[in-house]
């Protein structure tokens, strides 16, 4: 067994060292690996001879598009010399050679550096001599381009641009602050800056100078205008080179405030004492921000005030019933905006007074106590109590409790106020490392809220005088004695009306008493009434009522009765001042009946005063009257000699040669043109039969006499007759404007007409036979000659 054992130990020796031997191999192979790698990357260096450099490098040439901006500096604490340069943008292998020359004296000193495949290079130089450095890339190439470099001593100090920027802008104004490098800034006095408008070409006219080496200001900036602006430092004896800095962008200014456009708050489900508020809010869509910071702390005071940065418009926390103010603005990286402001207010735990969950016990005006429910203090050993009076601020205590369900608060910084109500609040945290809170959102809750007084009722006034006046009778004598005793509410309901008054009943209102003239917890309210008479006051009854209540209804009351009513307000102090009294009257019986009938004659005598002129003016607008053509001027002209003769002389015309279905009119062409009659046609027309003149019949004026060619028809006389006045109404130098005429145009038209029918008589009365049938003289009204569509041959009128 121990040789067997023996063996083992070796085999176990020997597969260890092969182990060991292997890892040295590997390792071996990656360093010969990097050393090759290296010795390809490395950058190699020999002097050389001016005369060399220049016949050697000579195809190589300046380009635009090839390595440019070769620079070289150094610092004050270096011993190299940095030169640094940008490559050719279409260079496909960047490798560069770099060639330094100097002149010492009567000799010259030159160095050539290779493969170096970086846009910089660190190299040695005489501090004391001028410097003339080549930058050649693919010198081996046809395509070799060169940058040079010449530099004196004294102009190859360099202080870099500061390292950090940081902007502030406000009411127009940019202020800058800087930082420089630790090696630097010994050596800077002062820096400048340059700006121009975003988008801009030029630089502003004079740039800005520091007065010191960190701050400065620009003054006199749009504020809604963005810029760009860069910086270096003022160049001394060890600052020789300044260079630019790269350009800042600096946004423009945050001159309006977020507005708030929804606050919502819910009840978390499953956690009591605890809501969840989400505010969302807005910013003009001008400005330029990088996101939103919120600041959150509670109206008492107490720690922390919570700063949450945030990208977007909305936040949303879960906090206790206590009262908290959250401030919002938005940011860039050179400005913030105005703040608003959101009061999340204090949420009294209604469900949790009076049902003995918090009592208070109040010591002295200094000191009160508090206990609790005994389930607490197994779950939780931290806790906060705020109490406050109405419309002050917060007062808080938060406290480390454990295995104790009451905690007393002396002395308290601020004393209590007799009289006045205060609320107080317990609140619970249910980390042990939260007593005193690290962060307000989900970090508490509410566990009950209660109210308490220090002193109730109201103290004696020693400057108070009371004007004694004998009593008369026993009541005035309980009034006197009420009015000495301290009252507890120091004012009575206010507004008290009534309604649904009735004989025997009436309902009374008021307001309720102000919470800081009650001085105690209110227990209710007592009404008193009494009938009234001018001989005085009967007996008063009281009736109690509880103190949520505003109305009540007084019932059992007598008709037609006065009655006076004060309300009060009680604690356990006492009965408080009475309101001032306020007086009613019941209605009496059939009051209502009589009551009802003024109405009714009211309504009446409105309608008969009012109605006519509105149903007189509704018709003029709503059935506008037809003219009554008997009350026209025409009529009124008819009446006159001249027309009254002309009417006579047409009545007595035979009738009886009258034919109904045609006029026929022959006259002699020499006497009569034929342009007269038809112009008078339109004046010898007649109505057709209407329903609203029942008595207008057609009057017809018929001519006959013997034609060469015959007999003319009564359908071709009539529809010739049409014709000719369809034609010569055209031409009518006198055209009626509508379906009536006026006696003016008929006076204008008539006189030559019936001067040419005279003259035509006179001439050949044998020859003319004209008869004129009006079987109504007393006609009102002419209307032009016109058909009816819907009987062709039997209505032809004329009317006059």
């Amino acid at each position: 067994m121990a040789g067997r054992k023996a063996q083992l130990d070796f085999s176990d020796s020997k597969c260890s060292s092969c182990a060991s031997h292997s890892y040295y191999i590997i390792l071996g192979l990656i360093l010969v690996y990097y050393a090759t790698l290296s010795m390809h990357s490395q950058v190699t260096s020999e002097s050389c001879k001016p005369n060399e450099t220049s016949s050697k490098y000579q195809h190589c040439g300046l380009h635009p598009d090839g390595v440019r901006d070769l620079d070289c500096f150094t610092k004050n604490t270096w011993s190299k010399l940095r030169c640094m340069w940008k490559p050719g943008k279409h260079a496909s292998k960047n490798t560069h050679t770099l060639v330094i020359q100097q002149k010492k004296k009567q000799t010259y000193y030159c160095k050539i550096y290779k493969n170096i495949t970086k846009f910089s290079e660190d190299i040695g130089f005489f501090k004391r001599h001028s410097v003339t450095i080549q930058i050649f890339e693919n010198s081996e190439s046809k395509n070799c381009t060169q940058a040079v470099f010449q530099g004196s001593p004294e102009s190859l100090q360099r202080c870099d641009p500061p390292n950090y920027v940081k902007f502030t802008r406000h009411s127009g104004k940019l202020d800058i602050n800087v930082r420089w490098d630790q090696n630097d800034v010994k050596h800077i006095m002062s820096y400048s800056a340059r700006y121009k408008a975003l988008g801009s070409l030029q630089w502003n006219e004079s740039p800005v100078i520091s007065q010191n080496k960190t701050k400065s200001r620009v003054e006199n900036l749009n504020s809604s205008v963005a810029y760009v602006l860069q910086i270096h430092c003022i160049a001394n004896t060890k600052c020789t080179q300044c260079p630019w800095s790269e350009p800042y962008t600096v946004l423009s200014e945050l001159t309006s405030q977020p507005v708030i456009v929804n606050f919502e708050e819910t009840d978390v489900p499953n956690e009591n004492g605890t809501r969840l508020v989400s505010i969302t809010w807005k910013v003009s869509a001008r400005d330029l921000h990088d996101g939103y910071n919120v600041t959150i702390g509670k109206e008492s005071g107490e720690a922390p005030i919570e700063q949450i940065n945030t990208t977007q418009p909305s936040i949303t926390l879960i906090l206790s019933y206590s009262a908290y103010r959250v401030s919002i603005r938005s940011f860039n990286n050179v400005s913030i905006s105005p703040a608003v402001s959101q009061i999340i207010p204090l949420r009294e735990d209604m469900d949790s007074m009076g049902d003995d969950k918090l009592n208070v016990t109040v010591h002295n005006n200094i000191s009160f106590k508090i206990y609790w429910t005994d389930s607490l203090r197994k779950k939780y050993v931290c806790y906060c109590a705020e109490w406050r009076e109405e419309k002050t601020k917060t007062a808080y205590k938060s406290f480390y409790l454990k295995g104790k369900n009451y905690y007393t608060f002396s002395p308290l910084k601020e004393p209590l106020k007799p009289y006045k109500r205060y609320t107080l609040s317990l609140h619970v945290r249910p980390n042990k490392d939260t007593c005193n809170m690290k962060h307000l959102n989900n970090s508490e809750r509410t566990f009950a809220s209660t109210t308490f007084y220090f002193m109730e009722g109201s103290k004696a006034n020693k400057q108070t005088h009371i004007h004694y006046k004998p009593p008369t009778k026993h009541s005035d004598l309980l009034k006197l004695l009420s009015r000495v005793i301290l009252k507890a509410p120091v004012s009575g309901p206010a507004n008290i009306s009534i309604y649904n008054l009735t004989q025997n009943s009436m309902v009374l209102q008021w307001s309720s008493i102000p919470e800081e003239d009650t001085r105690g917890f209110l227990l209710g309210y007592t009404i008193h009434y009494s009938e009234y008479h001018p001989w005085g006051t009967e007996s008063e009854k009281n009736i109690t009522v509880d103190p949520n209540l505003n109305k009540y209804e007084l019932n059992d009351l007598t008709s037609g009765t006065t009655y006076q009513v004060e309300i009060s307000g009680f604690t356990s102090k006492g009965t408080g001042k009475r309101s001032a009294p306020n007086y009613f009257k019941t209605t009496q019986e059939g009051s209502f009946r009589f009551t009802s009938i003024i109405v009714v004659a009211a309504v009446v005598a409105t309608v008969l005063i009012f109605g006519p002129p509105i149903i007189k003016r509704a018709k003029v607008v709503l059935w506008p009257s037809i003219p009554n053509p008997g009350k026209s001027n025409t009529m009124q002209k008819i009446d006159r000699p001249c027309e009254l003769e002309l009417l006579e002389a047409i009545n007595t015309l035979k009738a009886e040669e009258w034919e109904t279905k045609s006029l026929q009119i022959i006259e002699k062409e020499a006497v009569a043109p034929a342009t007269i009659l038809p112009a008078m046609l339109p004046l010898l027309c007649g109505l057709d039969k209407r329903g609203d003149s029942p008595g207008i019949t057609c009057n017809w004026i018929q001519t006959e006499t013997d034609d060469a060619t015959g007999e003319i028809s009564p359908n071709n006389t009539t529809d010739t007759l049409l014709e000719t006045q369809q034609t010569d109404l055209q031409s009518f130098p006198f055209p009626f404007p509508s379906g009536y005429t006026t006696m003016e145009m008929f006076q204008q038209v008539m006189p030559q007409s019936i001067t040419a029918i005279t003259q035509d008589m006179e001439s050949d009365p044998e020859d003319t036979d004209l008869t004129v049938f009006n079987p109504k003289p007393g006609l009102e009204y002419v209307r032009q000659f016109s058909t009816s569509p819907a009987s062709d041959s039997d209505h032809l009128s004329t009317i006059l």
